[in-house]
């Protein structure tokens, strides 16, 4: 019996989703208007793709979703935990306040209760004072109906999380095992200010996710279709829905990942640049060994400075939906602002009052959609202007994430792809592949399940390679607790980066691993 997959991926303009088989052939493609609650957005590209694609509902067992629904959280404040903070870090962090960086208003949903008590470990793992743990339970008991999600951060944890365990066990003993614990040293890395920002976010997102995994569940039941739920993650990855309630800020930035992911399996590329162009933005980011590569530097998410893992993505102003304003002087300028998913109403090409850069591709003769002579009336030599403006901005772009002077394999993907040319200055090939439109709910459906660990290891207490084949086995249980086959994990990329300041010969390794879903 033939075994099909969905894979749904929410963008910023469109909710596109798809029907694969087992050969991952595309059996159906729908691209439906991202609404406003996101949730709609959803169900219509669902009901629409199961509908065209005639396929056995009974024959579908897996449904994979790149939502935004947790991004649009943070940045809205809306639907946020009420969450507590415990800092495990007294005398030593005293003088640094939590929250620091985070914009007022968020401060004052996320940052009602936070406390500090004494504890953590020193930069090499030894303890730098006991934990007071009675200080611990008479705070837990105070928040008991105030809040419904904990956050829990103590000083170099990626290093020991012992207080950290011994904490959320005390919160489990006086607040009850339903509260959801966000341990910081399983979401960020060393960096203090950063890793407890992240991990309260994390907090604040934790029903956002159990909701929406919920509801997607439903609506597939309501389908008729009892499928295996996975959700997207930011390295291009899938994981459970328990997991992905336990780590919620995981699918942070995952829709850049699925048009990479699903870019490379179009194009059979393992290493290029892919450039996704949505109806507001163009996105570029960078594949490696057939995943994404990963950025080095601290991210903001809503405002927050945090570490946790992030894609390496350059989001340029430039989408299909561009509005392009028209100056009396006779120059122009070209966005960033964007008519969205309403193009098809707002566009001159489309009965419209509003010029984009659809528009003038479509005046130009170089896309066959819309009405041509609703646009023929425009400026042709002005057009050829914004249009080579229009490219070079992507080749400027493009120069900017290259890593050398050479040209490089580039794959064009998503719906306002056809913007572009298949000749870019940096590139020494174009390729738009088939399907190009719906690459991220491809990715999606076609990405396998992994798991990273970075942490810092002493290389003289077990040697090199014991202590890396230590680090794999870690990495292997976590890919297996997000849903991974076991048998086929291959590890992708192993990173060893010596820490010449801290004793016993540290290294911070991180390996990630991957394969097909158990």
């Amino acid at each position: 019996m033939e075994i099909y997959r969905i894979g749904i991926d929410v963008g910023g303009t469109h909710t596109d989703a798809v029907i694969l088989d087992e050969s991952y052939n595309v059996i159906a493609e729908a691209k439906e208007a991202t609404s406003a609650d996101t949730s709609t957005g959803i169900f219509n590209a669902l009901k629409r793709v199961i509908a065209t694609s005639g396929v056995d509902k009974s024959q579908i067992k897996y449904a994979m979703l790149g939502t935004t629904h947790c991004t649009n959280a943070i940045v809205e404040r809306k639907r946020l935990n009420k969450v507590a903070s415990i800092r495990i870090g007294a005398p030593a962090t005293l003088a640094i306040k939590p929250l620091i960086g985070v914009p007022d208003d968020l401060k004052k949903i996320i940052g009602q209760h936070v406390h500090i008590v004494e504890g953590g470990h020193e930069f090499d793992g030894r303890e730098i004072t006991q934990l007071n743990e009675e200080e611990i339970r008479q705070i837990c008991r105070s928040l008991i109906g105030k809040v419904d999600s904990m956050a829990v951060v103590s000083v170099f944890s990626p290093i020991s999380k012992v207080h950290e365990e011994r904490v959320s066990e005390i919160i489990r003993e006086e607040m009850g095992s339903d509260i959801a614990i966000s341990q910081s040293a399983e979401i960020g890395n060393v960096g203090l200010i950063e890793r407890e920002n992240a991990t309260i976010l994390n907090a604040a997102i934790v029903n956002v996710a159990k909701i929406t995994a919920q509801s997607f569940i439903e609506a597939l039941k309501n389908e008729g279709v009892e499928a295996t739920v996975f959700f997207g993650q930011n390295d291009g990855t899938l994981m459970s829905v328990e997991y992905t309630m336990k780590y919620p800020i995981l699918t942070i930035a995952c829709g850049p990942t699925n048009s990479i992911r699903g870019a490379s399996y179009l194009s059979s590329k393992k290493d290029a640049l892919v450039v996704d162009v949505g109806g507001t933005t163009t996105d570029i980011g960078v594949l490696s060994s057939g995943f994404p590569r990963q950025s080095s530097l601290a991210v903001d998410v809503g405002g927050v400075r945090t570490n946790f893992r992030m894609p390496d993505i350059l989001s340029l102003g430039l989408g299909g939906g561009t509005i392009i304003t028209l100056h009396d002087d006779g120059a122009f300028s070209i966005g960033p602002e964007s008519v969205g998913h309403n193009l098809y109403k707002e566009g001159l090409a489309f009965g419209g009052n509003t010029l984009t850069t659809t528009d003038v591709v479509i005046a130009l003769g170089k896309a066959s959609i819309g009405n041509r002579e609703l646009v023929a009336h425009l400026d042709r030599a002005l057009l050829e202007k914004i249009y080579a403006r229009m490219t070079f901005m992507l080749e400027e772009s493009i120069d900017k994430m290259k890593i050398s002077a050479d040209d490089v394999a580039v794959v064009l993907v998503g719906g306002g792809s056809i913007l572009f040319p298949t000749h870019l200055k940096g590139a020494n090939e174009v390729v738009k592949p088939e399907n190009y439109g719906v690459a991220n709910a491809i990715g999606s459906a076609i990405s396998q399940v992994s798991a990273q660990v970075e942490k810092i290891f002493k290389m003289d207490d077990l040697g090199r390679e014991r202590t890396l084949e230590r680090a794999k086995s870690m990495a292997y249980e976590e890919a297996v607790k997000a849903g991974a086959n076991r048998d086929n994990l291959t590890v992708v990329d192993i990173q060893e980066v010596p820490l010449a300041y801290l004793a016993g010969n540290a290294t911070k390794v991180r390996i990630k691993v991957a394969g097909d879903l158990a």
